[in-house]
């Protein structure tokens, strides 16, 4: 029952009217979105509007949130979420955004027992219940549709990704069938990428991918989305994957 009242909620906000404000914040702040067909803007334009009717928003560090920082974040994530019967990141209950890099506490255990405090400046991460990102760089990212970098779309891949339970590189596909092509493809490339940046080669991924399978499903992510034909040239199967998870075919659409 509750599913069907969720339902039908969510059918009626895809409804509608897009406000004409936030339009002119996407079609000034996400140029991407100017490459989509028209039925995918208006996809997109619906589920923009049940992300911001479901999902809190918190500014963090004196940062006063605005329709436009909402708007933007909003407009990227769901270009994740196209052509895909969707949750809407259900794992997902706040977005917090900071103006800048935040600072973020980390810790490192070694043998004996040792334990290693330090502190990084981070744009953006991903964890059970919360995204955060630095205003700043989700402009950054948006603006620049070529560059490979996008730190919103990044984040909610790992969102996509540990809608399952678990952060591994592995969303949770269509059908059972996927997943061994799946673990294939992006095995292997995970493993020439880690090999590459071992070795000092040259790598067209970006090297942060090497950290672990999570990081290397989000950064292929931002390169599915804004190096379309060079992922499908360089790793054609990697692209195949990312196109029948996506349920979309970027490089089709133009850009690099």
């Amino acid at each position: 029952m509750f599913d069907f009242f969720r339902s039908h909620r969510r059918a009626a906000l895809r409804t509608h009217p897009f406000p004409e404000a936030w339009r002119a914040i996407v079609a000034a702040n996400v140029p991407y979105v100017s490459t989509l067909s028209p039925e995918d803007r208006t996809e997109l334009e619906g589920h923009v509007q049940v992300l911001l009717a479901e999902k809190k928003f918190e500014g963090c560090g004196g940062l006063e949130l605005t329709d436009e920082i909402r708007v933007t974040i909003a407009a990227q994530a769901c270009l994740l979420l196209l052509h895909r019967e969707t949750d809407y990141f259900p794992e997902l209950d706040v977005i917090l955004v900071y103006p800048h890099p935040y600072v973020a506490k980390t810790s490192a255990y070694f043998a004996g027992g040792v334990a290693l405090a330090d502190q990084q400046a981070r744009f953006g991460q991903s964890a059970s219940g919360v995204v955060v990102l630095a205003w700043d760089a989700v402009r950054r990212g948006a603006s620049d549709v070529h560059d490979g970098h996008n730190v919103t779309l990044h984040e909610f891949a790992h969102q996509l990704d540990q809608e399952d339970g678990a952060a591994d590189g592995a969303p949770r596909l269509a059908t059972r069938a996927m997943y061994t092509a799946w673990a294939h493809v992006l095995g292997d490339e995970f493993t020439h990428l880690v090999d590459d940046v071992h070795e000092h080669r040259a790598t067209d991924i970006d090297e942060y991918g090497a950290t672990n399978p999570a990081e290397f499903f989000a950064v292929v992510t931002e390169m599915f989305f804004e190096k379309p034909k060079q992922l499908a040239r360089r790793h054609p199967q990697l692209y195949q994957q990312l196109a029948l998870f996506y349920r979309q075919d970027p490089a089709a659409r133009g850009g690099p």
